[in-house]
């Protein structure tokens, strides 16, 4: 077998861009899974509801795959699990709490016979040619894991996503001491996330948000408390409820990802809930504003979200008066920004006060800044490094981190989605391409045709227009006046009869007997473009439809 003494890293996802992370490891007839991301979808891709990594290289060769490791549970990382799983059916290695969040994701998707196997820091696994140890690291969400894999070439490094916080909120610390034994031994390669590269210091640690929120608690002790976050921030939402308790207030939690992510981690006790606080949303309306805090989704402005829809008076369960306090107690995603300022705006229409990020600190990123990416760097020592989580930027700047810590030209390499990088214990070199892109998610439909979404765009800018004409069988002369359907576009009614005549004439101008309709279709689009081009400097759609009557 080619390459068959030699290990290759293929990257599905994840560099290049923030989301769809997924990395494959291969060794002659084994390969390993890292991740099985989703990343949702831009302003340029309307009515697609998620974007996933294209899989087809490994469903070529799922009889080689041994095992799919995950990191932790966010959906960047685990989201496109239910639409991988369903086609290849392999064991899947995660933290408690990532496996609790995966399955529910698999149930909701209706798949059953999936191999979902619960392991904890510090456990190691066999899969084929690789063993596969998980090491505690601080995140946004509990149960995230590096990832040490040894191979028969040497041992690879992952870090998952993480941040070193020295005064976490469940007291596991990142285990920096195993990291460093780790490092000491060897590490042929490292592969580490750069989502905060370009941010100088350290990351504040998650109880700094718990001290601002003991002061707002503190200061609003008459107002009803909202509190939208990410639903996945089990810490935050420790938090939240251990300062209702001393506060002497109820919470009700509302949004669906909400509740699946707090119903899943209690039942795992990695979320503590005081015994009594909780209190369904519906009935929350007698119950006094200073007695009552609601945690909700909503926190980057989704329009069926919790909090956007109290903030448009669509939400029965809760009317927002001035006695409100609002804390959004998230960090603005690039491309949410318009939505969520939209919701802020409405939520000050309704007398409610609105605390968020660039007001308070009610929120710290999850992710390494520069001094803790020094730090991690320095404890692996790798011989060779390829940054990873994060767009070009991220990972030009990354690897000018590295260069920094004293690695050289040759022992660095920025990668994109599609390259195969050959490791050997000396080289590190990239081969050929594989299958590899994206793949868009439209309800029950996936679909990898980019031409799809650039479609979707022409349309939803220059709009459309469509042509129906009929022929006879007999006569193969056309029978009545074209049909027109002009959407998205103004057109007045001497332009649209313009159109018709030229879609007379230009039927008219060929041999309907012989001539192939693909061939008259396209001269009456291009006749069409011509036209409207010229008249309005426009260019919709032009969809010209032929029936033979």
């Amino acid at each position: 077998m080619k390459n068959k003494n030699k290990l290759i890293v293929r990257f599905l996802g994840g560099v290049g861009e923030i989301g769809k992370n997924m990395t494959a490891l291969e060794y002659g007839k084994d390969i390993i899974v890292i991740d099985c991301g989703l990343t949702f979808p831009s302003q340029d891709m309307p009515g697609i509801d998620l974007v996933i990594p294209d899989t087809s290289y490994l469903l070529a060769n799922k009889d080689r795959i041994r095992g799919l490791v995950l990191t932790h549970g966010h959906e960047d990382h685990i989201g496109a699990l239910p639409y991988f799983l369903k086609d290849v059916n392999v064991p899947v290695y995660g933290t408690k709490l990532t496996l609790s969040l995966a399955e529910a994701k698999l149930k909701e998707m209706k798949l059953s016979g999936y191999k979902l196997k619960a392991v904890t820091p510090s456990s190691r696994i066999n899969l084929g040619a690789f063993n596969v140890e998980f090491i505690n690291v601080n995140h946004s969400i509990a149960g995230a894991c590096a990832l040490s894999i040894t191979t028969p070439v040497g041992v690879i490094v992952h870090s998952g996503d993480f941040k070193i916080d020295l005064t976490p909120i469940n007291g596991e610390l990142m285990d920096m001491t195993r990291l460093s034994e780790i490092g000491k031994k060897g590490v042929l390669l490292l592969m580490c996330e750069s989502t905060n590269v370009e941010r100088e210091g350290y990351t504040l640690s998650e109880r700094v948000v718990g001290e601002t929120f003991d002061r707002i608690f503190a200061d609003n002790a008459k107002k009803r408390i909202i509190i939208a976050t990410f639903s996945s921030n089990v810490h935050r939402i420790q938090q939240i409820l251990n300062l209702s308790s001393k506060y002497k207030r109820k919470v009700a939690i509302s949004g669906r990802s909400m509740l699946n992510v707090t119903e899943a981690a209690q039942k795992i006790n990695e979320l503590k809930i005081p015994e009594g606080i909780l209190v369904d949303i519906d009935k929350t309306k007698n119950i006094p504003d200073k007695e009552l805090v609601i945690i909700c989704t909503g926190s980057q402005g989704e329009p069926m979200s919790a909090l956007t829809r109290m903030a448009s008076d669509d939400y029965p369960q809760v009317k927002l008066t001035k006695n409100d306090t609002i804390i959004i107690s998230a960090n603005m995603i690039p491309g949410n920004e318009k939505s969520i300022f939209q919701v802020i705006n409405n939520l000050y229409k309704k007398g409610a006060e609105v605390l968020y990020q660039s007001l308070e600190k009610i929120h710290v990123s999850g992710h390494a800044c520069q001094e803790e990416l020094k730090i991690f760097h320095s404890l692996i020592k790798p011989k060779f490094f390829i940054p990873v989580h994060g767009e070009y930027r991220h990972l030009y700047k990354h690897v000018r981190l590295a260069k920094e810590m004293g690695l050289k030209d040759h022992q660095v390499m920025i990668t994109e989605v599609g390259d195969s990088i050959e490791l050997t214990s000396k080289t590190m070199r990239k081969i050929e391409k594989f299958p590899s892109g994206t793949r868009f998610v439209d309800g029950l439909s996936i679909d990898d045709d980019e031409t799809i979404v650039r479609d979707r765009v022409h349309m939803a800018e220059d709009g459309i227009i469509v042509v129906h004409c009929c022929i006879s069988l007999t006569s193969r002369q056309i029978v009545g006046r074209p049909d027109l359907i002009v959407k998205g576009f103004i057109a007045s009614e001497e332009q649209i009869e313009q159109i018709k005549i030229i879609v007379e004439n230009t039927l008219s101008s060929y041999d309907l007997k012989s001539v192939d309709k693909r061939e008259v279709r396209s001269q009456i689009r291009r006749n069409i473009k011509k036209y409207i081009t010229k008249k309005t400097k426009n260019s919709p759609m032009i969809l010209p439809f032929i029936t033979e009557v």
